[in-house]
This record gives C-alpha cells, sequence and structure tokens, in this order.
C-alpha cells in the first residue's frame, strides 16, 4: 500500500486537519458512529475499540483515520484504549512516524502501545527498527510480556543475530517468561534460524510440556539434518504429541533430502490417517516428495486428487520431471496447467526452459521466451540465464549472445552460460574470445569459466592458450582441483603434449576415475598403447575401478599396439564389471578384435551388442574390409540400411575400402555416386581418395586422374598418394614422378613417397633414377622408415628390424630361416629380387629379403608359440610382394595361420593362400 508523503513526514494532527477537515467530519460523522441522546458513553467508547480492533486486522487505513479524526473531534482521541488501538493501526499500516509521535504525547509509558510498534516494524519488514525500539523500550523500564518477545526474537532469528538474540534470552529468564511456551518456542525458532542447533535442543529438552509448535521449531531447526529430524518425529510421536500438517510436510521434506520413499509414504499414511491428507498445504509437500524422488506413478495419484492444484503444485511436478529427464511431460503438463487456466509464473518457466533445453526444442524454447515478454515484467538473472542456456543446447548460439549481450547486468553466473555453450557445441574460438574479453573486467571468473575455456583450447588444440590459461589456474588458485587438472591433462593430451598431461597428472593430490580417464585416454589416442596400460595399472594399485569409457580406451590402445592378449584381458574386465550392455565397450571390443587379426572374435563381440548403432556397424564393416571379406563386408552393409540404422561418412569410406581391397569396382561406383542422393552425405577427400585408389588398383588409371580432377577442392595427400600407389602397380613412371612432385610439395618430410618413386623406378629398371632419388633424400635429409614388425608372445611384444641379431635367440631364428629358405625352394618358391632397391648382386638380394623384419618374426613365433596356434605379426609399413609370396609357401610348410597386419590390412596365409587373393 502506498501512503501519501504528508502523512509520512507531518504530525498527525497536521494531517487529519489537513486531509479530513470539520465540515468533513460533520458529514461523514454519523456513517462512522452514529452517536444518539441517551447512549451510555462507555459503551461508545467500547463501540469505537472494537471498530479500530478490527480496522487494525484488516490494514483499513482510510476509515480508521476518520475515526481518529471524530475521535480527535469529540476528545476521546486521549483514551488510553482508543490509543492503542490507533497506535497498532498506524505501526500495521508502516506510518510509523504517526505511532512514534501518538506514543510520546501519551501521558503514560503503556506496553500495549511499544508492543505494537515492534509488531508493526517486524510486519514490515523493518527488522533493526524493532530491535532498536525493544531497546529503547526496555532501557525506559517498560516491562515486556508473552507478546513482545516473540516479535523482536523474530526480528533476530531473520537478520540472524545471534548476540542480540541471546541478550533477549536473558531478559526473558530474569522478567520471569521463562516457563511461557509461546516465549520458549520463540526463542527455539530463533536459534533454530541462526543454526545454533546446540542451544536449540539444550533449550528444547527444558521445556517442561511441550507442544507441537515447539516440535515443529525444532523440526525446521533440522533442515539441512534430514535424518535427525526422522528421529525427532519419532520422539514426537512416542511422547503422544499429534503432529499437525506443519510437522507433517517438515518431515516429508526430509524424506525428500534423504531420498527415502519409504519413510515417505509412511508420513503420506499419517497424514491420511490424521485427516489432513486434503490439504493444500500437504497435497503440495506430498508432490514435491514424490517428485523429487522420482516416484512418478504415486507423484500423478496425488496431484490428480488435488481438487484445485495452485501454482506450487503445478511447480513442483513439472520441476521434479525436469530434475529426472522426464522433459517431454514437463513439457505437456505445462501445457495442461495453462489449459486449466492457471498462468505459470517464472518458476515454471525457468523449468519448461530446461525441458527444452534437454529435448533441443527450440521451437517451444522461443514460445516460452515469448510469453515471458508479454509477461511484461523484467526477466530476472535466473531466467535470463535459463534462456541462454535453453538456446546454446537447441545449438542456436547467435540468439543466446545477442541474449547475453541485452542482459542488463551481466553476472558471473550469466558468463558462465555462454562459454560453456559455446564449447560445447564446438564454437571454441568464440569461446575462447569472449573470456579474453571479460576475464579481466568486475564479472571475474570461476571453476566453471575456466573449464569451458580450456575444453576449447583443447578442441582447438591450442597449446599456447591452453599453456596461459594453465598459468592463470595457478595464479587464481584453481589449479588443485580435480575438475580443472582432470581438463588440463586432457587439454595437453589433445595438444600432443603427453609429457605436460603426464606432469599435471602427478601434480593431482588424490587421482580419480577422470584423472586416470583422462590421461589413458590421451595416451591411447596417440599411439601410445604402452603407457595407456601402464598407467591402467596405477589405477588398479589404487583401488579405483574402471567406467565404460576407461575399457574403451584401453581396448582401444590394445587395437593400435595389435596387443591381442591384453585386449583379451580388458574384455575379462568388461564381463566382470558388467559393461558389455554398454554400447561404447561393444564398439571398442569390436574394433581392438579386428585390429588384433581375430576378425571371427570380432564377430562374436558384434553379435552380442544389444544395441548396434552406426558405429558399431562401421567398425565391423571395417574390420571385414581390412581382413580381405570384401563381398561379407557389402553383405553386412546392406543388413545395417535394411535395420534402419543411417551410415554416416566412416561408414561410407569403409564400405569404399572393402571394394578397394576386393577390386568390387562397379559396386564402388554405384555407393560413391549414390551416397548423396541415397544418405545426404556429401564426399569427402576421403571417399574421392578412396575411390581413385579403387580405380587406379583396378588399372582405370585415366580414370582415377579424370575424377581426381574433377574433384570440388584441391586434392589432398590421400588422393596423390592413391595414385602415386597405382602408378607403383602398374609401373606408371609418368603418372608416379608427377604424383611424388605433388606428394613432395604437400608432405615434403614424407619418406615413402621418395621410397615408392624409387620402387617405380626399379620395377622398370630405371637405377640410375632409384640412385637420383636416393641423394635427393639425403640431400634434404630424409631418411627412409625402417621397416619393422612385432610380434606378441606370452604377453610380451618383440621388435623386429631387417637383419636384426639384437634378439637372445637370434641364431636359433636365422637357422630356422634358413632351414624354411630350402623347403620353401624346394616346393617352387622363387625370390624376387626385383622388389629389392639395393643395386647389388643377386645373391646378396636373396639374402637380403630373406632377413625382413616380418619373416624374422613370423620365425621367432614359430620357435615360441605352440603348434596350432595362429601367429599374428604386426608391420609398420606394406608388406612386401616377396614376404607376402614366402608367407603362403611357409603357412603350407608348417600347416599354420600366418596373420600380418600391415600399415593397410590384414592378410591371412592360410594353407599356400591369401586372404587378400594376391589383390592389395
Amino acid at each position: 500500500m502506498k501512503f501519501n508523503t504528508l502523512a509520512r513526514h507531518c504530525h498527525w494532527r497536521t494531517y487529519l486537519a489537513f486531509n479530513f477537515p470539520l465540515a468533513f467530519f460533520s458529514t461523514v460523522n454519523h456513517s462512522i458512529h452514529p452517536t444518539f441522546p441517551g447512549i451510555d458513553q462507555n459503551a461508545v467508547t467500547v463501540s469505537y475499540s472494537k471498530l479500530l480492533s478490527q480496522l487494525s486486522q484488516t490494514k483499513a487505513l482510510l476509515p480508521g483515520q476518520q475515526i481518529h479524526a471524530h475521535l480527535f473531534k469529540v476528545a476521546l482521541d486521549k483514551d488510553s484504549k482508543h490509543r492503542n488501538h490507533l497506535i497498532n493501526l498506524y505501526s500495521k499500516c508502516g506510518l510509523f512516524l504517526f505511532a512514534r509521535e501518538m506514543i510520546e504525547e501519551s501521558p503514560e509509558t503503556d506496553l500495549v502501545s511499544w508492543s505494537s510498534l515492534i509488531s508493526g516494524y517486524v510486519q514490515n519488514g523493518f527488522f533493526g527498527n524493532a530491535i532498536s525500539t525493544f531497546y529503547e523500550m526496555y532501557h525506559l523500564g517498560i516491562s515486556c510480556n508473552e507478546f513482545t518477545y516473540p516479535c523482536v526474537l523474530k526480528a533476530c532469528a531473520i537478520k540472524k543475530d545471534l548476540v542480540i538474540g541471546r541478550e533477549v534470552h536473558g531478559v526473558v529468564y530474569v522478567s520471569g517468561y521463562g516457563n511461557d511456551i509461546f516465549v520458549l518456542n520463540s526463542l527455539l525458532g530463533m536459534y533454530a534460524k541462526c543454526g545454533e542447533f546446540v542451544d536449540a535442543r539444550r533449550l528444547f529438552d527444558e521445556i517442561p510440556e511441550k507442544n507441537v509448535v515447539s516440535w515443529n521449531a525444532m523440526f525446521s531447526c533440522y533442515t539441512q539434518r534430514s535424518a535427525k529430524a526422522i528421529d525427532l518425529f519419532s520422539e514426537m510421536v512416542d511422547s503422544g504429541i499429534r503432529p499437525d500438517e506443519f510437522s507433517l510436510s517438515n518431515i516429508l521434506n526430509a524424506c525428500t533430502a534423504l531420498g527415502d520413499i519409504l519413510q515417505g509414504k509412511k508420513i503420506h499414511g499419517s497424514l491420511v490417517k490424521l485427516g489432513y491428507h486434503n490439504d493444500q498445504y500437504s497435497y503440495n509437500a506430498l508432490v514435491d516428495m514424490y517428485a523429487k524422488i522420482g516416484d512418478f506413478e504415486d507423484v500423478m495419484d496425488v496431484f490428480e486428487e488435488i481438487p484445485d492444484p495452485d501454482i506450487v503444485s503445478w511447480n513442483a511436478i513439472i520441476a521434479g520431471c525436469v530434475f529426472h529427464d522426464y522433459h517431454g511431460l514437463a513439457i505437456r503438463l505445462l501445457g495442461l496447467m495453462k489449459w486449466s487456466g492457471l498462468s505459470p509464473n517464472m518458476f515454471t518457466l525457468s523449468s519448461t526452459l530446461k525441458a527444452c533445453a534437454g529435448l533441443g526444442f527450440p521451437k517451444v524454447g522461443r514460445q516460452i521466451h515469448s510469453f515471458l515478454v508479454k509477461m511484461d515484467t523484467v526477466l530476472d538473472q535466473f531466467v535470463y540465464v535459463g534462456l541462454i542456456d535453453m538456446y546454446c543446447k537447441c545449438n542456436l548460439l547467435e540468439d543466446a549472445r545477442l541474449l547475453y549481450d541485452l542482459m542488463p547486468n551481466k553476472d558471473l553466473i550469466a558468463l558462465n552460460a555462454i562459454v560453456s555453450g559455446y564449447s560445447s557445441n564446438q564454437a571454441d574460438f568464440d569461446c575462447l574470445t569472449l573470456f579474453a574479453e571479460k576475464y579481466k573486467s568486475a564479472v571475474g571468473f570461476d571453476q566453471t569459466t575456466l573449464l569451458a575455456a580450456i575444453n576449447s583450447s583443447a578442441g582447438l588444440q591450442a597449446f599456447d592458450v591452453c599453456a596461459q590459461i594453465h598459468t592463470l589456474t595457478i595464479k587464481s588458485g584453481f589449479h588443485l582441483h580435480n575438475f580443472i587438472i582432470n581438463s588440463l591433462v586432457d587439454a595437453y593430451g589433445k595438444c600432443n603434449r603427453l609429457d605436460d598431461a603426464v606432469k599435471i597428472f602427478g601434480e593431482c593430490p588424490l587421482p580419480d576415475l577422470p584423472s586416470f580417464t583422462s590421461i589413458i585416454t590421451a595416451h591411447a589416442q596417440y599411439g601410445q598403447g604402452e603407457d595407456a596400460l601402464r598407467f591402467y595399472l596405477k589405477m588398479q594399485d589404487v583401488d579405483l575401478k574402471p567406467d565404460s569409457f576407461v575399457c574403451s580406451s584401453l581396448l582401444n590402445a590394445c587395437a593400435n599396439l595389435s596387443a591381442f592378449e591384453q585386449g583379451k584381458q580388458i574384455h575379462i574386465h568388461v564381463l566382470k564389471l558388467g559393461f558389455m550392455s554398454d554400447v561404447f565397450s561393444g564398439n571398442s571390443l569390436v574394433n581392438m578384435y579386428a585390429k588384433c587379426g581375430s576378425i571371427e572374435d570380432a564377430g562374436l563381440v558384434f553379435s552380442e551388442v544389444l544395441e548396434r548403432n552406426v558405429v558399431s556397424y562401421s567398425a565391423m564393416i571395417g574390420g571385414l574390409a581390412q581382413h580381405g571379406h570384401g563381398t561379407k563386408a557389402l553383405q553386412l552393409f546392406e543388413n545395417m540400411l535394411k535395420e534402419g540404422v543411417t551410415p554416416n561418412h566412416v561408414t561410407l569410406v569403409n564400405v569404399l575400402y572393402a571394394c578397394n581391397h576386393a577390386g568390387l569396382v562397379t559396386e564402388a561406383r554405384r555407393y560413391f555416386q549414390t551416397m548423396k542422393e541415397s544418405f545426404g552425405i556429401e564426399p569427402t577427400q576421403e571417399h574421392y581418395a578412396c575411390m581413385i585408389d579403387v580405380l587406379g588398383r583396378a588399372g582405370k588409371l585415366n580414370e582415377a586422374k579424370d575424377l581426381a580432377s574433377k574433384m570440388p577442392f584441391e586434392a589432398n595427400g590421400s588422393v596423390w598418394g592413391a595414385l602415386l600407389g597405382a602408378a607403383r602397380i602398374h609401373k606408371d613412371v609418368e603418372l608416379g614422378e608427377h604424383a611424388a612432385e605433388m606428394l613432395s610439395i604437400l608432405q615434403p618430410d614424407k619418406s615413402g613417397t621418395h621410397v615408392l618413386l624409387a620402387n617405380i623406378y626399379a620395377s622398370a629398371g630405371l637405377w640410375e633414377n632409384v640412385a637420383r632419388v636416393r641423394r635427393r633424400m639425403k640431400g634434404i635429409k630424409v631418411k627412409k622408415e625402417p621397416g619393422m614388425s612385432w610380434v606378441e608372445v606370452k604377453g610380451k611384444v618383440y621388435t623386429f628390424i631387417v637383419g636384426d641379431r639384437s634378439q637372445p635367440r637370434s641364431e636359433e631364428i636365422y637357422n630356422k630361416l634358413e632351414e624354411l629358405g630350402d623347403l620353401m625352394i624346394k616346393a617352387g618358391y622363387v625370390p624376387m629380387i626385383e622388389t629389392d632397391l639395393h643395386n647389388v648382386e643377386q645373391q646378396e638380394k636373396e639374402k637380403l629379403l630373406l632377413f625382413h623384419s616380418e619373416k624374422l618374426a613370423v620365425a621367432f613365433a614359430l620357435l615360441s608359440i605352440p603348434p596350432g596356434a595362429p601367429i599374428i605379426v604386426k608391420k609398420n609399413l606394406r608388406i612386401c610382394v616377396d614376404c607376402h609370396t614366402a608367407f603362403k609357401f611357409i603357412s603350407k610348410i608348417v600347416s599354420r595361420v600366418i596373420i600380418i597386419r600391415d600399415i593397410n590390412r590384414f592378410h591371412h596365409f592360410q594353407c599356400g593362400s591369401c586372404s587378400c587373393g594376391d589383390y592389395w
């Protein structure tokens, strides 16, 4: 209620004379209270007192002022009862100046007047004035009563002024009100609001006859200690006190905080037995409890029983739906709420904005935004942040930024919402730009801001920016927070600064699961599989159980290492921990077995993946293609389409790869030409490179060159590499020279380009050109990558290079190769010396070919692995033609399956043939 300035600042007599002149009183006198001759004046006084009391309760200021004017006219205003009622009226209506002047003009000090003034201050939110008035009253020697103390104690409670509250407590005992239940309950409430649990409990235990208000005061004390509140409720019931709806609602809130649905249902039963279940306050508490705990069957039952749900009921159920990710239900409930005729408020709309964000429903989010604008209210910061978050999660970053820029007061929460939105939507440059712009401003930053900035620097692989933010975390004291450490480890890992990532990990005081996940994933992503496995062992040492993400990273590490035995051990962990139903673990297992050479095991795992997605199919199709099962890969792709799984660009790369290594040119053309029309996928450089490789390997060099020239973008290294590979297969010197020249420009440090060109020259007998390539490599300091092979025996990986004699069993290995060489020659093997680039005698070339790294690895495996077990060897370069021919003979001679994984694919040698069909 607004009062005019005169009423607030002038004397009450001046105000009455100005606003209610005598002529006015004469006209309204009878309407206010008619006077009749012969009526007892005391009866009139009592009548005025009752009327003023009623007006005080309803805060009816104008009629009260009319009566005050009339009393002044007839000289009844000095009557103590009238004066006290008027002081009470003015105090409740906020005209404290009038009330104080009437008190000061009173001929005698009056407890009721002062108590009314204190009560008025408290009711109007002037708690400091209430306390100072109490002190003034106390120093005047006016004793308080059981109505004054509760008002002052309420002011102390709201201001959380424990010091003054304790002083009032002392005055209470001195004045003899230490046993008054009304005053004691107010003291309990004061201690409870000030968080003084010990003093509250001590006082509570001293109350001789507690009533329900006493117990309720203690319940409010335990709002943050839910278990103790429930214990206290049991004490209350055992003592024979009947709980009221406030007691039961408090205990329901305690059950909600504990997530104790069983205790909550017991309280629900008590509400019904005691007859409070039809109370709106109890209904709302029940809806809030069931909604927050997530029991939506019961919450709907309770909600449907409410005859007229109010805004609190709707807000509770909608907020509960959002909290438990029932976003669609939350939006439907909003529609039902509006249909019922009840308008949503800020809390309703904030919850539904979160639902729109969770569902990615920008259309509904915009409608809510529009409704907020139409409400013609000033949007608070919370709603602004909710809108920004909604637009970010709907990937409407321009709208989110526009709203942020329009905010009148941009606080840290709003900044965090927008930078986190940028970071999560890979708008990393925008995130870092805004962070750099704002971090020196008054808004500042916190852990959330830094996390967004670190993640964006990782997304951009911007090591320098990451290092600067790292420095900022140290200066601001956030560097010891586990979230920051984990993000820094992840960022340095993605920037390929593994040493820095390890250093940061070492600074973590208590490494947790995310810490180990970050460091293991970083090493697995950059081919440091052995280090990834080493950190996994450390993780086990501190009794941390891996989650599905850790297992996926470890399986990928094993896949890159071709560490078959370690991969099987991780598979056992996946089974023990119950992650087989997790699609990430299932996909990683398929990939691991495929890359470790066991396509059969990959197929078994694939069949056990319950919810196969595009990643599952892509991994299996790629595995089949790598192992030379091109036709099976295409059949699986067709099954995938029948299952309704939409392929992505990786799937199509694997499909073209399958066609490539199986020589399926017609099929490759069909998939390549229809991928946009059928699947909405625009061909990328990778798809073009695959298709050009398909044509080149099949000898269709002109078509391959024509396709490369018609690409909508400049050819990259993969395209020219495909053409160079085709030139090597078909000994096309001219094409090889052109492709090598382009590759030298794009990738000047890559030795493989020069080696392939030298191979082309050697196959054509152009040894001078071979020598020239070697001189050029020497001149530009490019060294040929040495051929290396790995084989795993009993969980240990052994490495070999050409002519290697560093192994403890070297003599046995070379003897075995000599023995195999003799047996192969008897079986018809002829060394393919034209593949050797050394311009030496034939006999020397034959020896060099015999001691290639993969042959050494196979010989060692034959000596070390039990008969009958397959031999799996990994090689860092493409297998040469001579080794490929030799292994066909060896597989037949020793009756063993020999699997060679080179840089491109797997070769399964068995009974004198290879799975690639000699097409690789």
